[in-house]
């Protein structure tokens, strides 16, 4: 199209920009204005408004007063604060879940997934999915809540991990298979040190993986 639809829905604009920031088309630091969107989505400016706006909420994309919105950038900070937040809540959700011996559905399934994914197959969403499905798994109505404020750095922390060849499908479908089986024998303290261990591998990977690419003395520049 070579003008703005005022017709196309924001979700499909939302789920395009989401596909280009998690498989880097749009770098990390990258300014996502509504032009640039209505140009390339052909869609009408509030449409692209609206669909940047729910990718600031979701933490996909930053913005400051009277800046264009661009895409977040992880830093060394920010990648330790996730993980180990995320880690906290997931490693509280599967033991809840391991008190009943209960496995959500959802999980067993992403899970499946993964581990039938061809040599060359992007693992991401099915790794987000089983994690998002063991805090939703919860009777908790907190936990789910809080794990879904993050779900945006989640993505973009996971997206990382796979972009640089951190961990294999087969790696993150053996750790998951074991805090499986944790919560199947009713392991509690097991099931929670298991999650905990996987998140934290990948952030120990990240973070390694970040202190070889990038130089300190610029990071210490930015955050003066």
């Amino acid at each position: 199209m070579t003008t703005a639809d005022a017709s196309v829905r924001p979700d499909a604009v939302v789920a395009a920009l989401r596909g280009a920031i998690l498989s880097r088309g749009l770098a990390p630091g990258s300014a996502v204005t509504e032009a640039h969107v209505s140009t390339t989505y052909a869609v009408a400016r509030p449409t692209a408004r609206i669909a940047i706006d729910r990718l600031v909420a979701d933490g996909l994309l930053t913005r400051e007063p009277h800046h264009a919105a661009r895409v977040r950038r992880l830093g060394r900070d920010d990648i330790d604060d996730l993980f180990v937040s995320r880690a906290a809540i997931e490693a509280a959700a599967v033991e809840l879940l391991a008190a009943t011996s209960t496995i959500p559905t959802e999980a067993s399934e992403a899970n499946r997934g993964l581990s039938d994914l061809p040599a060359d197959g992007s693992y991401a969403a099915r790794d987000l999915a089983f994690h998002r499905a063991l805090v939703h798994g919860t009777t908790s109505t907190r936990l789910p809540r809080l794990h879904d404020l993050l779900m945006g750095e989640i993505e973009l922390g996971i997206a990382q991990v796979e972009a640089h060849g951190l961990r294999s499908a087969d790696e993150v479908a053996a750790d998951h298979r074991s805090i499986l089986e944790a919560i199947a024998a009713g392991d509690v303290e097991g099931a929670g040190r298991l999650a905990r261990a996987h998140v934290l591998a990948s952030r120990d990977r990240l973070v390694a993986h970040y202190d070889t690419t990038h130089d300190p003395s610029h990071d210490a520049a930015h955050r003066r």
